[in-house]
């Protein structure tokens, strides 16, 4: 019994800071989920980035309705790069069977600070007129390239490929800020599930229980930090997002090293 409720105390920890991070941040839930279940459940990485890909699914999905009601999604763009990223999301996934447990649970969460600081330093204060401004070209192929860049890092490191999206979608394509998390979402919704199927094909079923228990609490959170996100204004949106990912990737570095 005292098993059971570690690892559902556990899940709960993993679940909501990933819920919160994907609603507000856009952030993959197996950044956070995977290093969590590995650390002090000791679930295998392989089986735990799966976990955290699942858990994904769902959760970017009701972020990404949540941000469409508000205006906040633009699918018919983000396409060519969400089909670049799904590609590039099994080769990935196959070269991460290959790699050392502790590179797999680590090997973000230094770009994640950056990133996170970048957000918060320089905040994103494009419009949307400066993006219908792009051409349709230039934009496919940024969308392009970004998504074979954010495809391997989905399937290899677990990530998501959630802070690689919204950076590509913010600072290459030039996306607003609510704008680039409600698309990085609808993206992710995709990626996740290839990238998770991939590892459960490759690796097997992981853990039932640990598997529902993050489903349920990440999608739970992230349906709460979204309806928020949105009733929040750029300048707010980005300090949080870079606050989210910079204390999310400390906590993992200090669990994993200290």
């Amino acid at each position: 019994m005292g098993d059971i409720l570690i690892k559902i105390l556990v899940c709960f920890i993993a679940g909501a800071g990933a819920g919160i991070g994907t609603g507000f941040a856009g952030m993959s839930a197996a950044a956070i989920i995977g290093p969590m279940l590995i650390t002090f459940l000791g679930i295998p990485a392989y089986d735990a980035v799966g976990i955290g890909l699942i858990s994904d699914v769902l959760a970017s999905s009701v972020s990404a309705y949540t941000y469409k009601k508000s205006g906040n999604l633009d699918i018919k763009n983000s396409l060519p790069l969400l089909a670049s990223v799904l590609i590039v999301t099994m080769i990935g996934s196959f070269a991460a069977s290959f790699l050392p447990e502790q590179a797999m649970s680590g090997t973000m969460q230094i770009a994640l600070i950056i990133i996170g600081l970048r957000f918060i330093l320089k905040p994103v204060n494009k419009t949307r007129e400066q993006l219908e401004a792009v051409s349709p070209k230039s934009r496919l192929i940024k969308a392009i390239v970004g998504g074979i860049i954010v495809g391997f890092i989905c399937g290899f490191a677990g990530a998501g490929g959630g802070m690689m999206l919204l950076l590509v979608l913010t600072s290459i394509l030039g996306y607003p800020m609510h704008l680039a998390v409600g698309t990085s979402v609808f993206i992710m919704a995709f990626t996740a599930l290839t990238g998770g199927i991939s590892h459960f094909m490759i690796g097997g079923v992981p853990d039932i229980l640990c598997l529902v228990l993050c489903v349920i609490f990440t999608l739970l959170w992230a349906r709460i930090a979204s309806k928020i996100a949105n009733k929040s204004n750029a300048k707010t949106l980005n300090r949080v997002v870079g606050f989210v990912m910079i204390v999310t990737s400390i906590v993992i570095l200090a669990v994993n090293y200290l």
